[in-house]
């Protein structure tokens, strides 16, 4: 190739012309930046090396009108146009736009987690897990809220922070069209329209809508009371209860009948009083019918049919 007509780039803020120099294409590493001295087995390689130094990118999308330095960057990019995923789990078949992506998911069938943690040794199967996870070792915090500076580990969890400040609700209910700041809420919610109860406890086979629910029902079976009051050591087996539990200690009554003003330490309270005014009796006698305004009130009457009347 004449002189003349060698690629010629111009570094950033350099009036000087910076040339791809000649070199064997032999294997060796001959072929050196003038910019940043790293070395290249081949020419190509240094010319497009040298577009991260003069930032020319002469490759351009005709849909969207996109640059790029690389001419396979321009063909990844196009297929975002064309829909085509040209690699395919040889597993089950489904398909990619990126080599890179059928290769993570390619750990899904073989197990593989490449990346470990050099603190605990736990294994990951993406280096974006693993850096996720290194931070509850060095309790690093690198995302915070503009609003109140809160900060979060993970650049997911502030975006759902940031909907408490805007009141977005982005997850809309198709059956109700009730609105949810998070997509784990929505999900939830649907089971309330379809009946869905996915979480199935081992024991006893009992199912549950949320997995949170399944949770608090095992520690039945296994006597589990993970919830201790500081003031008597008491334990529950669920935080609630300890709630409500703590207010014995503290005499607090947040709950008020906006009726009478009168105040209880629990919501259950409260309702059974608001029935008072309302003369609402929702507990009915399979028996007799006959109606009651709380079900202690139920249980004890029952006790009359059943002949077991030492307890009235």
């Amino acid at each position: 190739m004449p002189r003349e007509h060698q690629p010629r780039h111009r570094t950033a803020g350099s009036s000087a012309s910076v040339r791809a120099p000649r070199g064997v294409c032999n294997g060796e590493k001959r072929l050196e930046c003038p910019v940043c001295d790293k070395q290249f087995a081949f020419r190509r390689q240094l010319e497009t090396h040298l577009r991260t130094h003069t930032g020319e990118k002469p490759f351009e999308c005709t849909v969207c009108k996109s640059k790029f330095t690389e001419s396979g960057s321009l063909r990844r990019h196009l297929r975002t146009h064309t829909g085509e995923k040209p690699f395919e789990c040889i597993v089950c078949n489904k398909k990619f736009t990126l080599s890179g992506h059928l290769r993570v998911h390619l750990r899904a069938h073989t197990g593989e987690k490449p990346f470990e943690c050099t603190v605990c040794q736990k294994k990951f199967n993406l280096s974006g897990h693993l850096r996720r996870h290194l931070r509850t070792h060095t309790e690093e915090k690198p995302f915070e809220c503009t609003v109140c500076k809160k900060k979060f580990n993970e650049s997911g969890n502030l975006r759902k922070h940031l909907w408490i400040h805007t009141g977005e609700k982005p997850f809309e209910c198709t059956v109700c069209n009730k609105k949810f700041s998070l997509s784990g809420h929505l999900r939830r919610h649907l089971r309330t329209h379809t009946g869905e109860k996915p979480f199935e406890c081992t024991v006893c086979r009992q199912n549950f809508t949320q997995s949170g629910s399944l949770r608090m029902h095992l520690r039945i079976h296994t006597g589990e009371k993970a919830f201790e009051c500081t003031v008597c050591n008491k334990k529950f087996n669920r935080s609630g209860v300890l709630r409500n539990h703590l207010r014995t200690h503290t005499g607090e009554k947040p709950f008020e009948c906006t009726v009478c003003n009168k105040k209880f330490n629990q919501s259950g309270s409260l309702r059974a009083h608001l029935r008072t005014h309302t003369g609402e009796k929702p507990f009915e006698c399979s028996v007799c019918k006959k109606k009651f305004v709380q079900r202690g009130h139920l249980r004890r009457h029952l006790l009359k049919h059943s002949g077991d009347t030492h307890r009235e």
